[in-house]
């Protein structure tokens, strides 16, 4: 089950909106054949997996254990129901890392194996696999992208200097440091789509693709309620896909699409439906101060990454969000810079007693 979550990794950035899935089919302790989804709309795990098996190797399926990441599917999509794959080729034993939730497989393939008389074990490393696809669980449970939420902040916990719009000051401030900024595009391609506001945008012109870094440009999405981005600003250049969400126009296109949302309704929420109907499985939200506090306050988040440079102190200027019910999981140190990683803590309401 290692294998097969080691390999399902490798299709990171370009699976979406489907899962991550790896599987190893084993004879007598030895693998035989092994594959992972490669590619979205492409064959799924286990079909590489069989169609990896050597000729010589062939009459061994129908006595070997079949192990894979996620349960296998049941239905037709872009591709044929695997469950009828494993059937076919009357692989005895199935083991499962974790069931999957999407309401078009949830059991009914653990349902059909058994009722083809397949041995299946489920639950192996079941967190490990469960957190492997947190994105995709989190988008069919929540019915919005998975939320990670990033931002880089001085000792003194400010984002920028004090800068003035209307002067038009654009000079940037870097705080992270070379080997975080490239950390930084690897986070992107892992990501479906990427998010700023106007401020960011106007101030610091960023592309907000993957430079640094091999893997796909994530959709560049952009919080422009009054359409004040010139057209001249990089996230309106080719590079990558642009939704651009205002109060002012809908309007489709390949390279810049419009996106209206009504000025009398919560902005986030309307923003975050709308990408899961694009079905826009994650977003990684890189500023401004402002956009990234309404994500937490609204409690629209799951993951926040936080860069502190230990040596630079900024003084009067922007301070950084603040976050709250957060866990922290972990922290890493480069040079002068401390990457704090958190999870939101989901609390519970208390019961009232009656």
């Amino acid at each position: 089950m290692n294998r097969c979550l080691q390999l399902a990794r490798l299709g990171a950035g370009n699976v979406a909106p489907n899962p991550m899935v790896g599987a190893v089919l084993v004879y007598n302790d030895i693998i035989i054949g092994e594959g992972y989804h490669e590619l979205y709309g492409k064959a799924h795990a286990e079909v590489n997996c069989i169609n990896s098996v050597k000729q010589e190797d062939v009459a061994l399926i129908v006595l070997s254990t079949l192990y894979v990441s996620l349960e296998p599917c049941a239905h037709f999509g872009k591709t044929p129901p695997c469950v009828n794959l494993i059937i076919t080729y009357k692989i005895p034993t199935v083991v499962i890392g974790c069931t999957d939730s999407y309401h078009e497989v949830d059991g009914k393939g653990i349902e059909n194996l058994k009722a083809a008389g397949v041995v299946v074990i489920t639950g192996i490393l079941e967190e490990q696999a469960r957190d492997l696809n947190k994105r995709f669980f989190a988008y069919h449970q929540h019915q919005r992208p998975y939320v990670t939420l990033k931002w880089a902040q001085s000792l003194d916990g400010k984002m920028g200097r004090a800068v003035c719009l209307a002067a038009g000051e654009t000079q940037r401030l870097l705080i992270s440091n070379e080997f975080s900024n490239r950390l930084v595009h690897k986070w992107r391609s892992k990501e479906a789509a990427i998010m700023v506001g106007t401020n960011t945008a106007l101030l610091d012109n960023p592309s907000l693709t993957v430079r640094l870094w091999p893997g796909n440009n994530p959709v560049r999405v952009v919080i422009d309620k009054y359409l004040r981005i010139p057209a001249s600003n990089y996230l309106l250049q080719p590079g990558a896909r642009t939704l651009l969400f205002n109060y002012e126009k809908e309007a489709p296109g390949e390279l810049v699409q419009f996106c209206k949302i009504d000025k009398e309704l919560p902005l986030l929420p309307q923003v975050l439906s709308r990408l899961y109907n694009l079905k826009i499985l994650s977003v990684l939200v890189e500023g401004g101060a402002i956009l990234l506090q309404s994500f937490i306050d609204g409690n629209h988040w799951d993951e926040a990454i936080i860069i502190s440079n230990q040596t630079l102190i900024i003084g009067e200027g922007t301070s950084a969000p603040s976050l709250r019910n957060q866990q922290f999981v972990k922290s890493e140190t480069w040079m002068n810079d401390t990457i704090g990683f958190y999870k939101q803590q989901f609390i519970k309401p208390k019961q009232q007693l009656i």
